[in-house]
């Protein structure tokens, strides 16, 4: 990635602003546009691009990072669930090229059934349990 794409990108501006809990490798901020309540997203601070371009060291941060979070969700939210996803590649339905891991809580009766979870990302293949 050039340094002018890196200026532009949102998740390395916003790096120093309004994190919820950093480390030495990533940091995690609320959701501008959440999912329910608490979604928060977990961001190297490394710009990167993909999970998959990450450094072992950056995804064990990640990790250690979310595992935090989520403490903290379950404190102050009680989820019932959680979903964790990436959007990796356009493809996938990434729109900010800098990696960043949705920690999303769920609740009982938030939608009326979520079984299948992600799957719902292709209704038609999503409610497996049903196929005959």
């Amino acid at each position: 990635m050039n340094v002018a794409n890196q200026q532009e990108c949102v998740f390395c501006r916003k790096e120093d602003a309004h994190s919820l809990f950093d480390n030495h490798l990533a940091f995690a901020i609320s959701d501008a546009f959440p999912l329910s309540a608490g979604h928060a997203l977990i961001i190297p601070k490394r710009h990167v691009v993909s999970l998959f371009d990450a450094t072992p060291e950056e995804i064990t941060a990640l990790h250690m990072l979310m595992s935090r979070v989520r403490e903290h969700l379950c404190s102050v939210y009680h989820p019932d669930g959680f979903n964790i996803g990436i959007n990796d590649g356009e493809a996938a339905g990434q729109t900010v090229m800098h990696l960043h891991i949705h920690l999303i809580p769920r609740y009982h009766g938030d939608v009326a059934d979520p079984r299948g979870g992600i799957r719902w990302i292709n209704p038609v293949k999503a409610d497996y349990w049903s196929i005959e």
